[in-house]
């Protein structure tokens, strides 16, 4: 059985998170400018209570996975909601509960700050990791729209 950490991601990370962010983004057909890179990398460690944060999976000492998550303010609460806005584990350690670990270190820190409220999204043909979603979550039934 391969060991797992978990934990924040370091300014030592760059390098595994932009291939693992580049990996996520190409699982979605998506390319960003550098310039999105930069600015998303200074924002994960920006102290602003709204900026993005971020886990990183280490598996043997490896980077093998990443999640990105936001909290923000909502109209329905007086705590914050967390927003899982992006979820990654490499091919070969998928089905070994990286996915889940990354998932339970944003629950466990939205605990921590009182926040009940952990939602995200994936593509209805990401069947994969829906498997693991309808395991450790509730899916709502919304449907989402974008301009």
């Amino acid at each position: 059985m391969p060991s797992v950490e978990i934990r924040p991601l370091r300014q030592s990370d760059h390098a595994d998170w932009k291939r693992l962010w580049t990996d996520y983004l190409t699982f979605y057909k998506t390319e960003l400018p550098e310039e999105t890179y930069a600015t998303t990398w200074k924002r994960l460690f920006d102290p602003g209570e709204y900026e993005p944060n971020g886990f990183i999976a280490l598996v043997d000492g490896r980077a093998a996975g990443l999640v990105h998550y936001i909290l923000h303010r909502t109209c329905w609460s007086a705590k914050n909601n967390c927003y899982l806005q992006d979820l990654y584990a490499d091919p070969d350690v998928r089905g070994t509960g990286v996915g889940r670990r990354l998932i339970e270190a944003v629950y466990s820190e939205a605990d921590r700050q009182g926040i009940t409220n952990v939602y995200w999204m994936t593509h209805e043909t990401n069947t994969t990791a829906r498997q693991l979603y309808d395991r450790i979550a509730r899916r709502t039934g919304f449907i989402e729209y974008e301009r």
